[in-house]
Protein backbone atom coordinates (compact mmCIF):
# COMPACT_ATOMS: atom_id res chain seq x y z
CA UNK A 1 0.00 0.00 0.00
CA UNK A 2 1.19 3.39 -0.86
CA UNK A 3 1.06 6.02 2.15
CA UNK A 4 -0.81 9.27 2.13
CA UNK A 5 0.99 12.23 1.22
CA UNK A 6 1.34 14.31 4.76
CA UNK A 7 -0.88 17.52 4.97
CA UNK A 8 0.91 20.39 4.75
CA UNK A 9 0.52 22.80 7.74
CA UNK A 10 1.35 26.74 6.72
CA UNK A 11 2.25 28.25 10.11
CA UNK A 12 2.42 32.23 11.38
CA UNK A 13 6.54 31.75 11.38
CA UNK A 14 6.39 30.05 7.91
CA UNK A 15 4.75 32.79 6.32
CA UNK A 16 6.96 35.46 8.39
CA UNK A 17 10.03 33.79 7.42
CA UNK A 18 9.11 33.43 3.57
CA UNK A 19 7.84 37.10 3.23
CA UNK A 20 11.32 38.26 5.03
CA UNK A 21 12.92 36.38 2.63
CA UNK A 22 10.95 37.56 -0.21
CA UNK A 23 11.70 41.39 0.91
CA UNK A 24 15.26 40.54 0.97
CA UNK A 25 15.28 38.85 -2.08
CA UNK A 26 14.23 42.67 -3.79
CA UNK A 27 10.59 41.71 -3.75
CA UNK A 28 8.22 44.21 -2.64
CA UNK A 29 4.49 44.28 -1.38
CA UNK A 30 1.96 46.43 -2.64
CA UNK A 31 -1.12 47.29 -0.11
CA UNK A 32 -4.63 47.22 -1.34
CA UNK A 33 -7.16 49.22 0.42
CA UNK A 34 -9.46 47.38 2.60
CA UNK A 35 -12.76 46.27 0.58
CA UNK A 36 -10.72 46.67 -2.44
CA UNK A 37 -9.50 43.48 -4.68
CA UNK A 38 -6.94 44.95 -6.63
CA UNK A 39 -7.94 43.48 -9.97
CA UNK A 40 -9.18 45.64 -12.42
CA UNK A 41 -13.11 46.00 -12.75
CA UNK A 42 -14.51 45.10 -15.82
CA UNK A 43 -16.75 47.97 -17.56
CA UNK A 44 -19.48 45.40 -18.19
CA UNK A 45 -20.85 42.39 -16.43
CA UNK A 46 -21.72 39.08 -18.79
CA UNK A 47 -25.10 37.20 -17.84
CA UNK A 48 -25.18 33.38 -18.64
CA UNK A 49 -28.92 32.00 -19.49
CA UNK A 50 -28.37 28.06 -19.27
CA UNK A 51 -31.84 27.36 -19.88
CA UNK A 52 -32.87 26.75 -23.24
CA UNK A 53 -35.73 28.64 -24.21
CA UNK A 54 -36.71 26.65 -27.33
Amino acid sequence: MSKKPEKVTLTSAMIEEQTAAFLKSGGSVEFVGKGKSGQAAYQSSKQINLKSGK
